[in-house]
């Protein structure tokens, strides 16, 4: 990858420029390694590790002799961790790099996946990309592992950044297809009116209306005798908010309303490219949620794989009903574990804010794991209730419930809305996640963004099937 290079792939020809990162009481030993004139220079700019503080030193000739950089104090936040290094690849110009010394706290992986995280930037549309910094990577940092989970995080943050003319339902589809060649998975769609005859009615009307047909994607990887683990996405290309249009700004930046679905690949991608012991299979429930003279209307009521009858309340909640038909038929393998991902419900934004997804569990015993693993690898995520009293509103006189409630707990009656859609004792968790950074922060560029998937891929890694049912 081109942010990192492995420690024993430097040719001894080229110029490797020494970081050393440090807290403001590291920052005297740190400085007494420095010459005297660099010392002097470090001084003239008052440089004492405060937090996200830079200093290209120089030598003699003018080019940069090594990088000072400011962890700060220590805080109750992730200002102050690993994360930072995210930051700093973002300052710095093309060249090697490799860390002298960073804070004992800070985790070298962590550190490593934040500069990749960190340097990211969606080039496809620009004539000249930049040249991002090269990290080289100590044995300490786990470079194959490493790469992989950065590489994950980047593709799925190169879909959603995608505009959706170029990442419609067809497009989406290349990428999944083309993912699962990679790692030697199988492949296969039901597209179209197959949809109907395969019984997926509201992913059908759910795209029926666009020009690229709606479509069902289907990922299998793995060993049949090693446990089951089925990921599901929302893959909405694009939603206008169907015939209940949404407004202009609420629209903006509705090309990331296939995130679930990038979410989903890129925690495939983790497993599948470190090889963790899983048998996996991935649906994604794919459509442009758009408008014309055949879309599915405000007070229709669809029929559902499941057999339910939903009543329409709000076409622009499509996401739940694509994924309601994509539940039904994962919940019916039986695997031992079932994750979905969606950019569901503006509500989840209200109560946690654009970078703290919620997450939804129908066995207790293992959230605390999850959310542990989460702030571990520093990707957090906020356990919520299935309160089941407030599925009363989503209620209906005429069908079995209907696809949206009142304007109280948007995040929760979504969550309830697909629980009826998972099979009788069948362990699932759902990640309602917004897929974007509306402004920069540490190892996170303001754009698209995957979330939380880094913590379950380690929470998967360290056993977690086994005890996730």
């Amino acid at each position: 990858m081109k942010y990192f290079i492995k420690e024993g792939s430097v040719d001894a020809s080229e110029t490797v420029t020494p970081i050393f990162i440090c807290r403001p009481d590291e920052a005297d030993k740190v400085l007494t390694e420095l010459s005297s004139a660099q010392l002097n220079y470090a001084n003239v700019l008052k440089f004492n590790g405060g937090s996200g503080q830079l200093v290209l030193v120089p030598d003699n000739n003018g080019d940069i002799a090594l990088v000072l950089f400011g962890a700060g104090d220590v805080s109750d936040g992730y200002g102050d961790s690993a994360l930072q290094a995210g930051t700093l690849a973002g300052k710095l110009s093309a060249g090697l790099y490799q860390i002298a010394s960073a804070p004992d706290d800070w985790d070298l992986v962590l550190l490593a996946t934040a500069w990749g995280m960190g340097v990211y930037k969606f080039t496809r549309y620009l004539e000249k990309p930049p040249t991002p910094p090269t990290l080289v990577l100590s044995k300490d940092m786990r470079g194959d592992e490493t790469t992989a989970l950065v590489k994950a995080v980047t593709r799925g943050r190169d879909l959603i950044n995608t505009p959706a003319g170029d990442m419609g339902p067809k497009a989406l589809h290349r990428a999944a297809k083309k993912l699962a060649k990679i790692h030697g998975a199988e492949f296969e769609a039901i597209v179209g009116k197959d949809l109907l005859e395969d019984n997926y009615p509201m992913i059908h009307a759910v795209g029926r209306a666009a020009h690229q047909k709606p479509r069902l994607l289907e990922i299998i990887w793995g060993d049949e005798d090693h446990p089951s683990l089925t990921l599901v996405g929302k893959g909405i290309t694009f939603d206008t908010g169907g015939l209940n249009i949404k407004g202009s700004a609420g629209m903006r930046i509705m090309k990331k309303d296939m995130g679930g679905a990038a979410h989903a690949l890129a925690l495939a991608e983790m497993i599948m490219a470190n090889k963790l012991p899983i048998r996996l299979r991935v649906f994604l429930a794919v459509a442009e949620n758009s408008i014309s003279g055949n879309a599915f209307r405000p007070g229709d009521v669809l029929s559902s794989r499941k057999g339910l009858s939903v009543e329409i309340d709000n076409t622009d909640a499509e996401g739940r009903l694509v994924l309601g038909d994509a539940l039904t038929r994962a919940s019916e393998d039986g695997p031992d574990l079932i994750m979905d991902f969606a950019t569901l419900t503006g509500a989840a934004r209200v109560a946690l804010g654009p970078t703290l997804p919620p997450y939804f569990s129908n066995r207790d015993g293992v959230v605390s794991e999850v959310m542990q693993s989460g702030t571990n690898q520093l990707d957090p995520l906020w356990h919520m209730p299935l309160w089941q009293p407030y599925m009363s509103l989503l209620s209906s006189p005429i069908a079995d419930m209907k696809n949206s409630g009142s304007s109280f707990a948007g995040s929760l009656t979504a969550a309830l809305f697909l629980e009826r859609f998972i099979g009788d004792d069948q362990p699932w968790m759902h990640f309602d996640v917004y897929g974007w950074n509306p402004t920069d922060s540490p190892a996170r560029p303001k754009g698209g963004e995957i979330f939380a998937i880094r913590g379950l891929y380690h929470w998967l890694k360290n056993g977690g099937l086994k005890n996730g049912g």
